[in-house]
């Protein structure tokens, strides 16, 4: 069974039809037209609420959805792995080219028809659609960010969640117009590179995105000394009692501590992945010191 299939079951069983999931989702009537009829994947569980919003009026066990839609997603993958990939749409390549810094415009553009698709054009845009997509990730759950997104792009704030869904899933092969015109457009100023060093600087809109330009360079690095890893590391990995469910990002992250010559045991590692899992020890998104700013 797949999303749209258990979605239409739920909504013939409690007789309620696409508008009233379109209202409880808070995305368009006619993005849920297409994700029942399987004409859109569905999103990723970990980049939006619509699934749990859409359990509560299905009546359905919170992440069964999810679940689901990951299951299904994967499959889906799985076949798009065996077609070959096409070039960006012709919009994308003219926007891009739009907003590269006018000294480089010229020979980025030369480049780009010489070889159409080639390592220069997939280079500078995968390295525009990295930025815009950190940026959305971290407005995701901003109904303000949304609606600044859309007045500049013309979009309703409906219409404008679902181009998120769409955008955060896509990669350079599947780049759209669609794509440019509600995130690629308003976010990024200007763009500009180093033909020699490949020296990439990316200029954001400072209403969508306060900061710093982004920059990005090769740097010439000589290698570290050879890692050992701890004793009690090794230790905590080998006893499940400790390990438990550790997954390979806490893994990962009871890798790289480092304790200047002292010797962890196994108790420590567990303590420290408990401590890395206990809410209380981070500050949530908008909080100081714990506490919600007013």
């Amino acid at each position: 069974m797949d999303v749209g299939l258990l979605i239409r079951q739920r909504l013939a069983e409690l007789r309620l039809g696409q508008k009233d999931l379109a209202a409880a989702a808070e995305v368009t009537e006619s993005y849920v037209s297409q994700l029942l009829a399987r004409k859109k994947m569905p999103p990723a569980p970990d980049r939006t609420d619509i699934y749990d919003k859409m359990s509560r009026l299905l009546k359905l066990p919170r992440g069964k959805l999810a679940r689901l839609a990951d299951l299904q997603r994967k499959d889906e993958l799985k076949k798009t792995l065996l077609d070959p990939p096409e070039p960006l749409f012709k919009e994308v390549r003219a926007l891009i080219l739009r907003k590269c810094a006018p000294a480089t415009g010229a020979p980025v553009r030369a480049i780009f028809e010489k070889q159409p698709f080639g390592e220069l054009e997939r280079l500078v845009t995968q390295k525009l659609l990295d930025v815009v997509k950190r940026v959305a990730k971290e407005e995701l759950e901003s109904e303000s960010w949304l609606r600044r997104v859309g007045r500049l792009s013309r979009r309703r704030y409906e219409d404008i969640r679902v181009d998120l869904l769409e955008f955060l899933d896509t990669d350079i092969f599947n780049l759209s117009a669609e794509n440019c015109v509600s995130f690629l457009d308003p976010l990024i100023e200007s763009w500009d590179i180093d033909l020699a060093t490949f020296a990439m600087e990316i200029v954001l809109s400072r209403r969508l995105a306060p900061g710093s330009a982004k920059r990005f360079e090769f740097v010439e690095q000589e290698p570290g000394p050879p890692f050992k890893q701890e004793p009690g590391l090794e230790e905590f990995l080998r006893d499940p009692s400790l390990r438990g469910g550790a997954s390979l990002d806490e893994i990962e992250f009871l890798k790289r501590l480092r304790f200047n010559g002292r010797r962890p045991t196994a108790l420590y590692y567990y303590r420290e992945l408990q401590s890395l899992r206990d809410p209380l020890h981070f500050r949530a998104p908008g909080t100081a010191n714990g506490v919600p700013r007013r």
